[in-house]
């Protein structure tokens, strides 16, 4: 196996690492994780919670420090979760009009997690 391939799988195995940590930080506040890793048009949302009527929809970033973390989220890649959400949201009860949050959930190098509510503002 290639040093690409190594690089590439430990990423992948880090990433849901992260992901599991993030979604029982979700699960100790109440939210309830209805999906990981959704697939939409616009590509992967990697968490989506349940919070009371509403739906948080979470990306995941995680690096050896939480800016780093942060500087990982483009503005082509929040406008691909705002279509994935938007296409979620098609098969909720108030559609569109569901309460909704876009969080960012940064995870650091120790793995402690920072959670940035609202972070990508409302589509």
């Amino acid at each position: 196996m290639g040093r690409r391939t190594n690089q590439g799988s430990v990423s992948y195995h880090a990433g849901q690492a992260a992901e599991l940590r993030v979604a029982e930080d979700y699960e100790r506040r109440g939210l309830t994780i209805l999906h990981r890793r959704w697939r939409g048009p616009g590509g992967e949302i990697d968490l989506i919670a349940r919070n009371g009527a509403g739906l948080v929809f979470i990306e995941v970033k995680k690096s050896s420090s939480f800016e780093k973390a942060a500087a990982r989220i483009s503005a082509r890649q929040i406008d691909r979760i705002y279509a994935s959400a938007a296409q979620f949201l098609e098969k909720e009860p108030n559609g569109q009009l569901t309460e909704v949050r876009f969080d960012a959930a940064l995870v650091d190098g120790s793995g402690a997690v920072q959670i940035i509510e609202n972070a990508f503002g409302h589509a």
